[in-house]
């Protein structure tokens, strides 16, 4: 078992080097990579038929598929109504998942909406269970959900809220995002100690088994003092930001975990995800 890299994207984001969109999953495997990770963060626009070709040719490709719900998502709404839109989204997403063959499907954790983070967690707490249940009822117990770690001050999502909402049902697997918590720590999230202690943390929480096989968005993100996450960029940007992607690859291949990394870089996912590859390679030789 050895951790996988690829690309965040979606049909139309490959469009300007395929003729045909629907080849992204084969440019992804020739570039070297893994897995692809299906974005509809702002809708879930695609059609069956189109998800079923992405999942035919990913499957042909050996590429492993996964797909980012709509990022509206708020688990930590009280209101009734936007639970039920909050259900409608991740449904939708488990079903265009299901069209694809993706078996995992990543969801936003919500705001604060001025709140205290306890009262807001314990909301989206309420409203996960109840989102578990939708798809058990709609034919989607095969898709694991990933709640993700979130990159603002003001959103529900730092570590140990994600982890506490993976403890609701054991189908659940965190989505780690490095760079949204280097972001809402203002940089304090780097480096092998801080990474070191978050995976002790994970595991000591979910058990070796799923500790193991998180999902992962990585990026260098720049952030404000006040905010936290302000944009992705690349790793070839100039100014210095974080997190470090080597010291992160050395403790994931020093443990033997086998974790699923999508690049999220802005514009050069497919790229930087390589890079993450090669380098988390050059430690698999030395463990």
């Amino acid at each position: 078992m050895s951790a996988k890299f690829g690309p965040a994207g979606n049909c139309e984001s490959f469009s300007k080097v395929h003729k045909s969109s629907l080849a992204a999953p084969r440019w992804i495997a020739d570039f070297g990579l893994d897995c692809y990770e299906y974005q509809c963060g702002k809708g879930v626009h695609v059609g069956k038929e189109t998800a079923v070709k992405i999942g035919e040719n990913a499957q042909a490709a050996g590429i492993s598929l996964s797909l980012h719900a709509p990022y509206f998502i708020n688990l930590a709404n009280p209101d009734r109504d936007a639970l039920q839109k909050t259900i409608g989204y991740i449904t939708a997403g488990c079903q265009a998942a299901d069209w694809m063959g993706a078996r995992r499907v990543v969801i936003h954790s919500g705001a604060l909406m001025k709140r205290e983070r306890a009262q807001a967690l314990e909301t989206a707490k309420k409203s996960l269970t109840k989102v578990i249940s939708a798809c058990d009822s709609q034919g989607f117990s095969h898709i694991t959900l990933c709640p993700e770690t979130m990159g603002k001050i003001n959103q529900l999502g730092d570590l140990d809220e994600v982890l506490e909402l993976c403890t609701l049902d054991g189908r659940l697997v965190p989505c780690i995002d490095f760079g949204h918590l280097y972001a809402r720590s203002l940089g304090a999230d780097d480096g092998l100690e801080a990474f070191s202690r978050m995976l002790d943390r994970v595991e000591e929480v979910l058990g070796p088994e799923r500790a193991a096989s998180f999902h992962s968005h990585f990026s260098h993100i720049e952030f404000t003092p006040k905010g936290g996450e302000k944009c992705h960029r690349t790793f070839d940007d100039d100014g210095g930001y974080g997190p470090g992607w080597t010291p992160l690859a050395a403790e994931i291949a020093r443990r033997g975990w086998s974790p699923t990394f999508i690049c999220e870089s802005a514009g050069t996912q497919a790229e930087d995800a390589l890079t993450m590859k090669h380098i988390y390679q050059s430690f698999t030789e030395l463990f």
